[in-house]
């Protein structure tokens, strides 16, 4: 039977709602709170800890509050501090798992042979490491990059494994079979420098709970009262270290409360599982389950939308959220032409929110991949509309976007020695620091610059032979797409110098989880290059979008993934990017399959969820990727959405933007060879939407003027199913399917295609 409130109670527990009330009395035994968006989780468990202190069931020092952030521990002990007074300061174990899990390690770190002063490596201590034992084994380094073999170890060590515990196949993923030896070695290394890394922390602890009871009796007797944050965000390294500290719940004798939504468990690609929820009741029978579903945020169309949606999962517990609101707008759902008209709409109805009063800051575009954030800065910067990426770089800030922008101003002018400098070893030459130290020097000793000072050096013998001959490949690699540059379109220019440089194939070989979505922003910055009429234009339009954001953050529009949404709520919300292949991510889905397109739909639910006034939807029914417009498939989660909560939109005034693009645009791949070899990312990345460069039209400049009138409009009479047509770009084909005005055309030469019907003509 639930707790209710009394009718004296202290001022902590005044104005909890009941099931609130209850996750902050019902302290003995186990119990998960299922807290949905915006239900005051924070007030709730901060609540109970108070409640803990306050009727002296434990003393400060024997309650763990494990959190996933250092913020989220300082701001407990804050409230709990505002709460019940300076009783709260002295909690000694409230913190991050690798915070707590580092202090117990020091009390215990001779049984896994470190002494107690042992150093915490950080990345870049990591990655130099690793470098030196790969290459003490004899392996390419530029095959197989440090960083891959740390992003495979940081997996082994979420999942609680050590090199002997690691499975056979995935040992196969590093050096042909020798990842787990090197994993090995380098642990082994690492016990030698006295030195544990961020995974060693808990994985440490785990190895001595299993094999000393001792140790694991003490700290179990120790805490009488056990509270874990986000349990939904647990990798299965923390769920191990979690469960044996709460095993002695088994016995009767302890306290475990776990607070999460599994509606929001997001993050499978850092290691979570949110699995460690949903089996909560087996691991502990008998564990009490309460609900907070009463939500202070949104409205209620915004919460049935975003109900309606997650209900398509099917691994959850299940929770309904409401509110005793009654007004509210609908959720809009509007259908754009193209990606510049959504990015021109979203603008258009930001500048109305701020003429209405709206604070800039209470807006919020919330993209699924990086690189969306290009087309709204692009126009943001067109209509001076402030704006700010939040947790993570602007587009043109991001580090393979600035190597990218340097090859290309180096193009553009020969002399630019700051570009110089960043590119001339990346990727990796041979030109170490002592080569590059010398080109600098005889610069600054002669007066010139950087590039005309390299160029002296290759025709000398002041460099070594390797890093001579380097250099020199690189400014005749430079020499010869400058001579590219009036001969062909900008946008086919940057495709090739980022191929021919190997800067391409440095991300393809590296396999860390980061190096997809880079080489995605490389393939956005080419296709941002087909708007202007050259290359200079282009990077005088760059340097105008560098120079926005200077100065403070306040006062401004702002713009980031879904992903770092969580946590936070904005009055409106505008949701872009709602296509097939998008969102659900086509990447997540062709990794991880029906696990991955559930956790996309949480990410749906975790988007419409952080608007508390208005949700906006937006989905495009073209998208144009190099050069090829290609028809785009609203993504499922619009089918998931309840009709009678959403209003529809649609509006097809892009159709202009569409016609200067079709009629002006060049094939930027027109200079590319079939079978170049090129690695399956920068494909995917260049072929999003439908583009197969294998089969691409070869020819410099592409006529794609529209042959009838019905662009956006309806369909034509004259051409149906059986029918042959012509196509300026893909030539002659069969239309095999028809949707309004989009065709399914099996073309001769390039294969099954969608296009619109304004684009062929019928043969007749």
């Amino acid at each position: 039977m639930s707790a209710s409130p009394i009718e004296t109670q202290p001022a902590y527990l005044a104005g909890l709602n009941p099931p609130q009330y209850e996750a902050a009395t019902v302290l003995e035994g186990a119990v998960l709170v299922l807290a949905g968006a915006g239900t005051g989780k924070t007030r709730a468990l901060t609540a109970r800890l108070a409640h803990v202190l306050a009727t002296k069931r434990a003393w400060p020092s024997e309650i763990l509050a494990v959190t996933f952030t250092n913020k989220a521990a300082a701001e407990m002990r804050h409230r709990l501090v505002q709460m019940i007074g300076p009783a709260a300061e002295g909690m000694p174990w409230v913190g991050t798992f690798h915070s707590i899990a580092a202090r117990m390690l020091r009390r215990h770190a001779e049984l896994v042979g470190l002494r107690s002063n042992f150093t915490i490596l950080d990345t870049d201590d990591v990655l130099r490491l690793l470098k030196r034992l790969i290459l003490d084994a004899g392996i390419d380094e530029k095959r197989w990059p440090a960083r891959q073999l740390s992003g495979l170890i940081d997996r082994w060590k979420n999942r609680g494994q050590m090199p002997d515990g690691v499975p056979k196949g995935e040992a196969f993923a590093f050096a042909d079979g020798r990842g787990a030896e090197l994993y090995a070695r380098y642990q082994a290394e690492l016990k030698a420098l006295n030195a544990a890394d961020f995974g060693d922390l808990l994985l440490h602890m785990i190895g001595i709970f299993t094999t000393h009871p001792d140790v694991l009796g003490e700290w179990q007797r120790r805490f009488k009262y056990c509270l874990v944050d986000e349990y939904q965000d647990t990798n299965a390294a923390q769920y191990r270290w979690l469960t044996l500290l709460a095993a002695q719940h088994l016995g009767g004798q302890g306290n475990i409360c776990c607070v999460g939504d599994d509606d929001q468990s997001i993050y499978s690609w850092r290691g979570a599982e949110v699995a460690n929820i949903l089996r909560f009741e087996q691991d502990f029978p008998g564990a009490r389950i309460i609900k907070l579903e009463q939500n202070y945020r949104s409205t209620p169309h915004i919460l049935a939308a975003a109900a309606h949606v997650i209900q398509h999962n099917k691994g959850r517990l299940g929770k309904t959220l409401w509110t005793p609101i009654e007004t509210g707008e609908k959720v809009a759902s509007i259908a754009v032409w193209d990606g510049p008209e959504e990015a021109r709409l979203v603008g258009e109805r930001i500048e109305r929110l701020l003429r209405e009063g709206v604070q800039p800051t209470e807006i919020a575009i919330l993209v699924r991949a990086s690189f969306q954030t290009r087309e709204f800065e692009d126009r943001f910067i067109a209509i001076g509309l402030p704006y700010r990426i939040v947790g993570g770089f602007r587009f043109y800030e991001r580090a393979e976007v600035r190597d990218a922008l340097a090859y290309l101003r180096l193009v553009a002018q020969p002399d630019d020695a700051l570009a110089f400098e960043r590119i001339v070893n990346t990727p990796k030459r041979g030109l170490g620091d002592k080569a590059q130290a010398r080109v600098q020097a005889h610069a600054r000793a002669t007066g010139l610059t950087l590039p005309m000072a390299a160029q002296a050096l290759v025709e000398t013998d002041e460099l070594g032979p390797a890093p001579r001959r380097a250099l020199a490949e690189l400014l005749a690699s430079i020499r010869r797409w400058r001579d590219q540059m009036n001969a062909m379109d900008q946008a086919a220019l940057a495709q090739m110098v980022l191929e021919e440089s190997g800067y391409v194939a440095m991300l393809e070989a590296d396999r860390s989880a980061e190096a997809a979505g880079r080489i995605d922003n490389l393939a956005e910055l080419v296709r941002a290059m087909e708007g202007f009429t050259d290359l200079q234009a282009f990077l005088e339009h760059v340097a105008l979008v560098m120079e926005n954001d200077r100065g403070d953050h306040a006062d401004k529009v702002v713009i980031m993934t879904l992903h770092g949404a969580k946590g936070l709520e904005f009055d409106h919300v505008f949701l872009p990017g709602w296509e097939e292949g998008l969102f659900p991510s086509q990447r997540a889905l062709d990794e991880s399959g029906a696990a991955a397109l559930e956790e996309e739909r949480r990410l749906a639910y975790v988007g419409i969820t952080r608007a508390r006034r208005r949700a906006t939807i937006l989905h495009a029914q073209n998208r144009r990727v190099y050069g090829q417009w290609t028809s785009a498939i609203p993504s499922r989660f619009l089918g998931e959405l309840p009709p009678a909560h959403v209003e529809a939109e649609s509006t097809l005034s892009g159709g202009a933007s569409l016609w200067r693009a079709a009629v002006s645009d060049r094939d930027p791949f027109a200079h590319l060879e079939r079978g170049t070899g090129r690695g399956p990312g920068w494909e995917r990345a260049t072929s999003r939407g439908g583009l197969n460069r294998a089969t691409a039209a070869r020819s410099a400049v592409i006529d794609a003027r529209p042959l009838s009138s019905t662009v956006g409009g309806a369909p034509r009479d004259d051409i149906g199913i059986g029918a042959r047509v012509f196509h300026a770009k893909f030539g002659m084909g069969t239309v095999k399917g028809q949707d309004g005005n989009k065709l399914e055309i099996d073309f001769d030469q390039a294969g099954v295609k969608m296009v619109l019907d304004s684009f062929v003509s019928a043969s007749g």
